[in-house]
């Protein structure tokens, strides 16, 4: 006779071991993980992500995404990459997309040219203007938020999309209900999911997708994973979407500047046990942001029991 289980004695008992049993022994490996990585500048950088590609392609992402500058700073350059990882990598690519500094007819050439490209998945992102935190103007001939946006690339083709989500409230939005409101009108205008920018506290992420749940948001919301090697540039990120770096953060990481090994197994730590803290609640798609290196995410994801594909 087989024993049905319920999710809440799912999760009670994931709790249960993970407090009482190695954090990471059994993990059956039934993630999925997406990566996203930024365009390079130069033939050096070019040249570590595309090592650090390799390196995650074995997992099996279920897609690699690249950023898009402010302004379309980095067009030719994410375009570039994109086509690069479809062509010689075989891996889904999705293209980061952005209202910022355009007017519909260019974001409808640069579309349909990720169209042509094989691109099918497109993040779709309000942006900010310049400086992280400088204040959005919506281009006299473009889209007003990232709800237009992603309404006006449904129009143009059928592409699947992804849009932001704000654990901890984006910095322009009046109050959390008003972040919520304005997410619920990005996944209503055809988006397919929403990736959470990064956050340090399981709990933060529980109460975003309930709160977003009770507001009738049903599409998958998946957290987005940072691993800190660097406390002062996570600060910087972290001013501009309104996330919270944690005090003992900066505590944890002291007098590790001139250690890169223990820095890097410090930050492998601290993410390994959020992920395992949000698997434990039930996650089991992450999305981690790279920085164009592989290790930390790889190891994570070993440590949440994923293994290459066919090993």
């Amino acid at each position: 006779m087989t024993v049905q289980t319920s999710p809440v004695n799912d999760r009670a008992h994931e709790e249960f071991t993970a407090h009482d049993a190695p954090l990471f022994s059994g993990l059956p490996g039934d993630i999925s993980a997406s990566f996203e990585f930024f365009p390079p500048k130069t033939e050096k950088m070019e040249a570590k992500l595309w090592d650090a590609v390799s390196e995650l392609k074995p997992l099996g992402p279920s897609f690699v995404s690249v950023t898009y500058g402010a302004g379309g700073s980095t067009r030719e350059r994410t375009h570039a990459t994109v086509a690069r990882i479809i062509d010689e990598a075989g891996l889904p690519a999705a293209a980061h997309l952005t209202c910022v500094g355009a007017s519909k007819a260019e974001i409808r050439e640069v579309a349909e040219h990720y169209w042509e490209a094989g691109v099918r998945h497109i993040v779709a992102l309000r942006g900010d203007a310049g400086e992280p935190g400088a204040p959005f103007t919506p281009h006299p001939d473009g889209y007003a938020s990232a709800a237009d946006l992603v309404a006006g690339l449904k129009d143009i083709a059928d592409f699947d999309i992804s849009v932001a989500a704000y654990p901890e409230t984006h910095p322009d939005a009046d109050c959390p209900q008003a972040d919520l409101d304005n997410l619920k009108r990005k996944l209503d205008a055809g988006a397919s999911r929403a990736i959470t920018q990064f956050f340090f506290s399981a709990e933060t992420f529980f109460r975003f997708r309930d709160e977003a749940a009770a507001c009738g948001i049903a599409a998958p919301i998946i957290p987005g994973i940072l691993p800190v090697t660097n406390v002062a540039q996570a600060r910087k990120f972290a001013g501009a979407c309104g996330a919270e770096i944690p005090a003992w953060m900066d505590g944890l990481f002291e007098g590790l500047d001139a250690r890169p090994a223990a820095r890097q197994l410090v930050a492998a730590t601290v993410a390994a046990e959020l992920c395992r803290r949000l698997y434990a609640g039930g996650v089991r798609d992450y999305h981690f942001y790279t920085l164009n290196r592989a290790d930390l995410a790889y190891a994570i994801c070993h440590m949440l029991g994923m293994r290459p594909t066919g090993a």
